[in-house]
């Protein structure tokens, strides 16, 4: 059903707007290196909206490529920083960095080296507080008598 669905979505995007997956696959330059592939994805993510005072959190996930730069395989969660109720806000931005991102323009080159290789990508949305105290550092005084 979901696949049929996609299908749907696409042939009345491109009916309506003119829109096409190589055409907006097309806008992306390519990515000839690992630095380029980094800036693209972090290009693409957007961090969930939370609370103000919230300190965010950090999300590692795995995942694979295949030449033509589309997903190989599902993506994996490998880390979230902290079991909060947040997780799955940050799982869901996750996932849609990825499908927002992908497919990527790889160079033949580029595609070649990455095919079936996993990657390990840190999305880091820690934030620092404003209203949060300065530690104190008692055991770094020294005193003498």
């Amino acid at each position: 059903m979901l696949p049929r669905r996609r299908i749907i979505v696409a042939a009345v995007l491109s009916a309506v707007y003119g829109w096409t997956p190589d055409a907006a696959n097309a806008e992306q330059p390519q990515i000839d290196n690992l630095h380029q592939l980094y800036a693209a994805l972090s290009k693409c993510w957007r961090s969930p909206q939370l609370s103000p005072g919230d300190p965010g959190m950090q999300i590692t996930v795995r995942v694979s490529f295949k030449r033509d730069g589309a997903i190989l395989g599902k993506p994996r969660i490998t880390f979230e920083s902290s079991p909060r109720s947040d997780s799955l806000a940050y799982r869901i931005a996750v996932m849609d960095t990825l499908q927002r991102c992908t497919p990527l323009r790889f160079t033949d080159s580029m595609g070649n080296a990455v095919a079936g290789r996993p990657f390990t990508l840190r999305f880091d949305d820690r934030r620092i507080s404003p209203d949060k105290p300065d530690e104190k550092r008692a055991w770094l005084t020294t005193t003498t008598s």
